[in-house]
């Protein structure tokens, strides 16, 4: 029998190469403001997580993997970031990830073992000017899943991402030149950003049986700008 697996936004970006890698496994469902991309073989429910409620949405009784895509990359000098955009910023990361999370408890506790997959960024780890609000509202997100994950503990596991600098649409204005692109490759050890597919397939690993015994963690995917300084 397959599992359920629900996207809080997936289609596009990160969210839709998840849907995709994923539609032949599981039952899959997104719940997204836009049904585009959205595989054949995929349920959509339109979905605004920072306007509806989770628990209206017609989905199974049991949820046996949540991912949680929406964010934002809000890069401004502090003195130009308002406590309002600070606000925004924690409304659409985190706040609206609780609410999620907090609706669907009731499905996620009846599966086996649900898998939970959050997404923070690399300058969580590493101080990087012009970051501090999108760094404030992942980094509750790290601390939000390790304590989460620490409670449900065996019920469900709970793992972050935390990926440096990726090829998306939310990212199109860092990389809307071949200059910038290769600007920004050349900051990483490895030498480009990410793909989608490089963050995608990490997160249908930690929702696979295959990382059963991973839980509380956040893993850096990105091209070994947390740990390594080439220069």
């Amino acid at each position: 029998m397959k599992k359920n697996l629900l996207l809080i936004g997936g289609s596009y970006g990160i969210g839709a190469e998840i849907a995709r890698l994923t539609s032949s496994k599981y039952n899959v469902y997104i719940a997204s403001r836009s049904s585009e991309n959205i595989p054949d073989n995929c349920d959509h429910l339109t979905f605004d997580v920072t306007k509806d409620d989770i628990s209206s949405l017609e989905l199974p009784e049991t949820i046996d993997g949540l991912v949680y895509c929406p964010g934002s990359i809000n890069l401004r000098p502090f003195k130009m970031l308002s406590p309002a955009a600070f606000q925004e910023d924690l409304e659409i990361n985190f706040m609206s990830l609780v609410k999620v999370v907090h609706g669907l408890l009731p499905k996620l506790k009846t599966a086996e073992q649900a898998s939970l997959v959050f997404f923070s960024t690399v300058a969580v780890q590493v101080g990087m000017p012009f970051h501090t609000s999108v760094a404030a509202a992942k980094g509750a997100i790290e601390g939000f899943a390790k304590a989460l994950a620490a409670e449900y503990a065996p019920s469900f596991r709970v793992n972050v991402i935390a990926p440096s600098l990726t090829d998306t649409p939310l990212a199109s204005k860092l990389l809307s030149s071949e200059e910038k692109k290769e600007k920004m490759a050349e900051r990483h050890p490895l030498n480009r950003v990410g793909t989608t597919q490089d963050i995608a397939k990490t997160a249908v690993f930690l929702l696979s049986d295959d990382s059963s015994w991973i839980t509380g963690q956040v893993i850096g995917v990105d091209g070994g700008m947390s740990t390594l300084n080439i220069n």
